[in-house]
């Protein structure tokens, strides 16, 4: 009897331990490649996100003028100002971005959102950053040729009229700091160019003398550090 009994068992097919646990891996799998498939689309994204969603415009727009009137072209280089601008977003972005991670990114990573409610939870910070600096005139703009009913309250305003919306205000707001920046720089190259002619020095390129003038005054009254302090005052306010 018990000689028949370890005969079955030696010839019975062993039982695979992993055999119950197929399904779950196989849904765990399944959900890492869904979660990959999102992160490597928001990395492809991020180029534009920060370009749109962030004061990059704004901060890079500056700069440039800033250089323009200083009348040095490659100096800083444009990776120094692109670099500038980015960190100087990332700064003022930071609470926004925290606030998106704990109400939606938290919860996607923990499997508690699916893509879409992680998508509805992201949307009212991101949205209230972007109206907070968008004049009303911007976002009509975009209301009346998209045709579209007039929003009760913000949280009526989609994405797709904010961001626009947010681009135009950034771009009208720096080109206007941006003239105020260039005015004083303006001024001592007339100044210069006024001396020299009046001296009869009418071959000598006014630049040649208003670019060490220009570089002095930036650098007694500390010009970057002002210009800075200014941009990144007007964004967090």
């Amino acid at each position: 009897m018990i000689a028949a009994l370890a005969a079955a068992a030696a010839t019975a097919p062993a039982s695979d331990p992993l055999a119950n646990l197929a399904p779950a891996a196989t849904s765990h799998g399944a959900l890492g490649a869904v979660g990959m498939v999102v992160l490597l689309t928001l990395v492809t994204l991020l180029p534009a996100i920060v370009l749109s969603c962030t004061c990059f415009v704004r901060f890079i727009v500056v700069l440039g003028f800033v250089r323009t009137g200083l009348g040095t072209p490659a100096a800083p280089p444009n990776q120094v100002l692109v670099g500038l601008a980015l960190f100087m977003s990332v700064f003022v972005s930071a609470p926004v971005a925290t606030e998106i991670y704990d109400r939606a990114g938290r919860g996607y990573l923990a499997g508690q959102l699916d893509e879409k409610q992680a998508l509805d939870a992201a949307t009212p910070p991101l949205r209230a950053f972007l109206l907070h600096h968008t004049t009303e005139a911007d976002l009509a703009l975009f209301y009346e040729v998209a045709s579209a009913p007039r929003p009760a309250t913000i949280d009526d305003v989609p994405l797709k009229i904010a961001i626009p919306a947010f681009l135009l205000s950034e771009l009208r707001l720096a080109f206007k700091i941006g003239l105020t920046i260039l005015l004083p720089f303006l001024v001592i190259d007339l100044v210069a160019a006024t001396i020299l002619t009046s001296l009869g020095m009418v071959m000598v390129p006014p630049q040649v003398v208003a670019l060490p003038i220009k570089l002095l005054v930036f650098v007694m009254i500390d010009g970057w550090h002002l210009v800075v302090q200014s941009l990144l005052r007007g964004a967090l306010t």
